[in-house]
């Protein structure tokens, strides 16, 4: 009985056909060297597009670049500590499931300098590398700025559709980084407590996680936020951080000696634990 290679030789022959020298058997060998070389290129593909991915969120993100785990100095506990959560944190976007089914909450306060803003950056840029998460950085003045011109119906620059565009935006992200919280502020407005109070409410519920930076202390933050804003914090996982070290700012006078703000709280020791545990704000 004849085989295939038998039956294309004389086929070849019947037509007169110059005999191919290669045999039927090549096939496999064939198929696995095109194989190889389609995985390259969809890998390459791939690559590529997830390269252009991690861009476009970093430019939608609005962090700064210097933002990174590699220019942090870690010259105080509280730095060290920060760092620690920080990876802890970055660490349990790992698993899916965590985060699917859960909301987090990290506020960050101390005085001004102290490097919150740096360490919030650094982890959205691991996150956004690694996972590509989402990241929006916001200060809260500039958002609130927007929302009172938001209600200027006069105004011919469409400030009320770029107010609703960015509302959506804050609701979507995955992690928002909202930064200045309070600033300058002793008590936030009734209807821009509940504003803010909503959003963060919205937010849980779609188990969306929020960094939160500000100057107060804890009860002075709560202070400033009002009850039901406040309230909508501890609904979450949440993990406070107090930076008390040296300021990172280069001083503009010649005097060496560095005020302190009246609402810093004194320096915090902390115990690393494996994982990101939160230390729920009561």
């Amino acid at each position: 009985m004849q085989n295939i290679n038998d039956k294309i030789e004389q086929l070849a022959k019947q037509l007169g056909k110059p005999i191919s020298k290669g045999r039927i058997d090549d096939y496999q060998s064939l198929r696995k060297e095109y194989e190889v070389l389609a995985n390259r290129d969809v890998n390459e593909q791939q690559k590529a597009s997830k390269k252009q991915r991690i861009q476009a969120i970093h430019g939608r993100s609005d962090l700064n670049s210097k933002w990174t785990f590699d220019n942090i100095v870690q010259d105080s506990p509280d730095v060290i500590e920060a760092i620690n959560i920080a990876q802890s944190f970055i660490a349990a976007h790992s698993d899916p499931n965590w985060r699917q089914n859960s909301a987090n909450m990290m506020i960050f306060y101390g005085d001004y300098g102290r490097g919150k803003s740096h360490i919030a950056g650094a982890i959205a840029q691991e996150l956004i590398n690694k996972y590509e998460i989402s990241v929006l950085y916001r200060q809260l003045s500039s958002l609130l700025e927007m929302r009172f011109f938001s209600y200027d119906y006069s105004a011919q620059d469409s400030i009320g559709e770029k107010f609703r565009q960015a509302q959506e935006e804050l609701l979507d992200v995955d992690l928002l980084i909202l930064d200045e919280v309070c600033v300058n502020e002793t008590v936030l407005k009734k209807n821009t407590q509940s504003w803010l109070g909503n959003l963060l409410r919205q937010r849980l519920a779609e188990n969306k996680n929020c960094i939160l930076i500000t100057n107060h202390n804890l009860a002075g933050l709560e202070n400033a936020l009002g009850k039901y804003c406040y309230e909508s914090i501890k609904e979450y996982d949440t993990y406070k951080v107090c930076f008390s070290g040296p300021s990172r700012r280069e001083n503009v006078t010649d005097d060496p000696i560095a005020s302190v703000a009246s609402n810093e709280e004194p320096q915090q020791t902390y115990t690393h634990k494996s994982g990101y545990v939160p230390n729920q704000v009561k």
